[in-house]
């Protein structure tokens, strides 16, 4: 595979800096060749992408909420390793879904997440994961997304 960030400008994207958390913890911890990323939200304009899905939202919107999660994850990811061509696989995402009691594809929002990573690290982006639906989210996020990856 190529360089992660040739990938990454093919693909048109920036990565953001690293974000202040909003309340107490810290934005990733690294334990041995484990990187923990905290939950990141959706953010639309710099600011929380708000509504639920199968209100607000529809599904393909909520997978566009999940790939500007995962842009912003993998600038958190880059700030905690300082070369995202260290990472050599992408363990786990876990994906929490603000969503109506009804809406059931919460598995498919997450895809907007899940098809980034596959786009920028090939076979080393293929994940466990888990999605579920929540009654809420932080500032009413549509979205929340954390990682765990391992590295070099």
């Amino acid at each position: 595979m190529s360089n992660v960030y040739d990938r990454l400008a093919e693909l048109g994207i920036t990565l953001p800096p690293l974000a202040v958390p909003a309340a107490a913890y810290v934005p990733f911890v690294r334990s041995g060749k484990l990187v923990f990323l905290s939950g990141h939200i959706a953010k639309q304009d710099g600011k929380p992408w708000v509504g639920q899905l199968g209100r607000e939202i529809d599904t393909a919107t909520g997978q566009q909420a999940a790939r500007a999660v995962a842009i912003d994850l993998l600038g958190t990811l880059h700030a905690a390793v300082g070369d995202l061509n260290q990472v050599e696989r992408i363990v786990k995402v876990m994906s929490l879904v603000n969503s109506t009691p009804g809406f059931t594809e919460q598995h498919l929002v997450t895809n907007g997440c899940s098809e980034l990573l596959g786009a920028v690290f090939g076979d080393k982006g293929a994940h466990a994961r888990s999605a579920f639906g929540v009654a809420q989210i932080p500032m009413g996020a549509c979205v929340e997304i954390e990682l765990i990856a391992q590295v070099a």
